[in-house]
């Protein structure tokens, strides 16, 4: 058997969930989160402005100034990544920040969490607000045996050869299937799911989640088709199952 080594670096990297939504950070996160943002001053973010304004609020009396932050997002070389978490090895701790709930969870970040273990850098996941598994959890499908889909194709023709998939393989594996898109896409999608769909297979939408205006509902899907709902420009968890 292999023996498991422990870690080189003194320096970890923290992933540090935020808000799902514009409430009261401490109202969904754990003070945990405040802990570790005043004891942190390294950070790799999707967005450094919107980074600095959750530091803010939950750390009112954090020195801006102070704040190492290096930007994560579909623009950044991949060849650079390695190069963010030498503060762990000059024994800095390094907090990762999504821009809505866990790092590393449909988030860039995963890609920082690679190059860490890479380097034996210790990761430390703090507690926070998963839209996938809120939605999940809430849904009263099966918890057992689900699978995270990301977003569809945006070609229609393709997006509805995807859901007739995702159909078919709930049904012969049990298996809930989860995806979401663009908030300003929510509606035609929802259309586009009780046009392809059998009228029997249960949709949860969830929407808005921990937010005041949260919204979680479960039907089939010709349940569904009798609704008005409006979904446009609302964070939108979707899930399936026959």
């Amino acid at each position: 058997m292999e023996e498991v080594k422990p870690s080189l670096v003194s320096g970890k990297v923290y992933l540090i969930p935020t808000t799902l939504g514009d409430n009261a950070p401490l109202e969904v996160l754990p003070i945990s989160i405040k802990r570790a943002i005043e004891n942190i001053d390294h950070y790799i973010v999707e967005n450094e402005k919107t980074a600095r304004r959750f530091i803010k609020r939950i750390s009112p009396s954090k020195a801006q100034p102070s704040l190492q932050i290096e930007t994560l997002n579909k623009f950044t070389d991949p060849a650079i990544i390695p190069t963010y978490l030498d503060p762990c090895i000059h024994g800095h701790n390094i907090g990762i920040l999504s821009e809505a709930g866990c790092p590393g969870i449909a988030d860039p970040g995963a890609a920082v969490v690679k190059v860490a273990h890479e380097k034996r850098i210790q990761v430390v996941p703090l507690i926070g607000p998963s839209s996938i598994l809120m939605a999940m959890m809430s849904s009263g499908m099966n918890g057992q045996n689900f699978a995270f889909n990301g977003y569809l194709p945006i070609d229609a023709s393709e997006r509805k050869a995807m859901i007739k998939n995702l159909e078919r393989l709930s049904k012969e594996k049990g298996q809930s299937q989860i995806f979401m898109e663009t908030p300003y896409r929510n509606d035609k999608l929802l259309k586009e799911l009780t046009r392809t769909l059998h009228k029997s297979t249960r949709l949860c939408i969830a929407s808005d989640i921990t937010l005041p205006t949260e919204f979680i509902q479960t039907k089939i899907v010709h349940e569904w088709k009798e609704l008005e709902i409006d979904l446009n420009k609302r964070p939108t968890i979707f899930i399936i199952q026959a």
